[in-house]
């Protein structure tokens, strides 16, 4: 953690506020849903920045347009690459990746959207931003829209609240899992992901009654340690459902909110068990920044 800028990061947090998010209502852009789908299809046959859609959709500024590249060949084939091994670790298909550029307003692509009709658009200015963090922390941004996927898929997160909450923390602990499986990013210690951690803390926000709220950024930080955790374990989405809110709703909060299902493992449990009274102090925001950097 010592060569992170936490000044950095809390700046970045206030100005992605709206960033990692799920988009599941496209009707306020169906006039022009045909007309992205037309272009991406064309994408492979013109490598070029696709220009031809000038006007990406709502979520987007109105000079922002469709790219299927970001920085360099290398990164542009880097990100690819994880957005197929991300579906590959849940074992589904990879949606299509597009990038969202704006010579006009760069700033205006502080953004990253998972879409309900099966894509995923990723703004330059968020990749750029989080890249100065090292790629991982682009990593989990995709994998956290990823899980947003295999909630639209699926009907997850089966812990209902009044706010985006539930949903939110479920993704972070899904890209906190990615993370560490052998078959994704594959890294074993939790201090290696230090950029992407403490970029999840830091977009936490304190508007607990807002529907889009997202979670405090203690609460944050304990769902993507509980899904590094249970990244121990093979898990399918259905699994890993169970156990996020097992977990995180049940045991964490000295209650049983779910029976005990199919997809209880006891060995697993043990595991997770052994680590309850971190996340508890993590998820309580008693954990200090020390401390937390410094976990295995």
């Amino acid at each position: 953690m010592k060569n992170l800028n936490r000044k950095v990061a809390y700046v970045l947090g206030l100005t992605f506020f709206s960033v990692l998010q799920s988009c599941t209502n496209d009707a306020d852009v169906a006039d022009v849903e045909s007309a992205e789908e037309s272009v991406l299809a064309i994408s492979d046959a013109f490598p070029e920045e696709l220009h031809n859609c000038g006007y990406v959709d709502g979520n987007w500024s109105s000079t922002a347009f469709l790219s299927n590249s970001i920085g360099t060949a290398s990164e542009t084939n880097f990100m690819q690459t994880q957005n197929s091994k991300i579906a590959s670790v849940w074992g589904r298909p990879a949606v299509p990746l597009s990038f969202v550029k704006d010579n006009v307003n760069p700033n205006s692509t502080y953004n990253a959207i998972s879409y309900g009709s099966g894509k995923i658009y990723y703004g330059e200015a968020i990749y750029n931003a989080a890249k100065a963090q090292g790629q991982i922390a682009n990593v989990m941004i995709l994998a956290h829209e990823f899980a947003h996927q295999l909630q639209f898929t699926y009907g997850y997160p089966s812990k209902n609240e009044t706010t985006a909450r539930a949903g939110e923390l479920e993704a972070d602990g899904m890209a906190g899992y990615y993370l560490r499986r052998p078959n994704g990013y594959n890294k074993t210690s939790f201090s290696e992901i230090a950029a992407a951690y403490e970029f999840a803390e830091s977009i936490g926000d304190n508007n607990t009654s807002s529907p889009g709220h997202h979670g405090r950024s203690y609460q944050r930080r304990s769902a993507v340690r509980l899904g590094f955790l249970l990244g121990a374990y093979d898990l399918d989405a259905a699994s890993f459902d169970y156990n996020f809110f097992y977990y995180y709703n049940g045991v964490l909060n000295g209650t049983y909110k779910q029976e005990k299902s199919e997809f209880f493992n006891p060995e697993l449990d043990k595991y997770i068990r052994s680590y309850t009274k971190e996340l508890e102090r993590i998820k309580n925001g008693e954990m200090t920044d020390e401390e937390y950097f410094e976990l295995d």
